[in-house]
């Protein structure tokens, strides 16, 4: 009777084991994302009273994306005295997103692109430099503190 027992314990372990095991076509059943890739292009360096573009490149699969689902901008400096607030950005050819802004203040900016594209979604930051730092700046970098975004992470 305990052998019995025991192997009815051990069928059904390899029973299950077997169920849980993965199949070939299982895996056609999940949605394959396409991540979308995003380069930032900014400016070397900034004008006075001139505008500035700041481009991105927009590829998914190797190929440029021409006509994505969505490519805005957000624009802020770290002291929190510039806030340009999200815009959707000129398609240009090849894949090219860009922003026309003007620089009249100094000092440490950050710039957020939010791209679409089916279906795959990518929110890149990147920090650059208007003229030059000034000491708050320096000690936020000297902090590493995570930039703010001002509190607009919202979904689209």
């Amino acid at each position: 009777m305990r052998k019995r027992f025991s192997y009815s314990i051990a069928a059904l372990f390899v029973m299950i084991l077997t169920a849980c095991s993965n199949e070939q076509e299982v895996v056609t059943l999940y949605k394959q994302e396409n991540p979308i890739n995003l380069d930032i292009y900014i400016p070397e360096t900034f004008t006075d009273n001139q505008q500035e573009t700041i481009k991105v490149k927009l590829t998914q699969s190797g190929e440029p994306v021409e006509d994505a689902d969505y490519v805005h901008f957000e624009i802020w400096n770290q002291e929190g005295t510039v806030h340009y607030e999200m815009e959707q950005a000129k398609k240009e050819k090849n894949g090219i997103y860009s922003v026309r802004k003007d620089f009249n203040e100094e000092g440490l900016y950050f710039v957020q692109v939010h791209a679409s594209n089916d279906g795959s979604i990518i929110m890149p930051q990147k920090q650059f430099v208007v003229g030059k730092l000034t000491e708050n700046d320096v000690e936020f970098l000297e902090s590493h503190t995570k930039p703010q975004s001002n509190g607009h992470e919202g979904h689209h």
